[in-house]
């Protein structure tokens, strides 16, 4: 009675479409958010879980507290690091954030 035709016909007909449309943005931005953030994490947690299980004795490492040293015991989930002559710690495997170039420690 109080609505023109022209407006009753643009809100019943057009219901799909703009809810499409509405919904177009979010998805571009999970989109966006997967090949910015979520992928190049993954990626970096592949290669560090791959350097963790490559661990060797003898290879030297960084640890994410800034402790440097020679891998002398390999364990499950512990490593024993030499960060002196006659001093040994034991740390986590995940705690090694980097194997070092050999020479680098002395």
């Amino acid at each position: 009675m109080f609505i023109s035709s022209a407006f009753a016909q643009t809100a019943a007909g057009g219901d799909m479409q703009s809810s499409l449309m509405s919904m177009l943005p979010l998805v571009l931005m999970f989109v966006v958010l997967y090949f910015v953030m979520i992928r190049p994490q993954m990626k970096r947690q592949k290669e560090h879980r791959s350097m963790i299980e490559a661990l060797a004795k003898g290879d030297e490492v960084a640890t994410a507290g800034g402790v440097l040293g020679k891998v002398t015991k390999l364990g499950d989930v512990y490593i024993g690091v030499e960060i002196a002559p006659g001093v040994e710690v034991q740390v986590q495997r995940s705690a090694v954030v980097q194997v070092l170039p050999k020479g680098t420690f002395k």
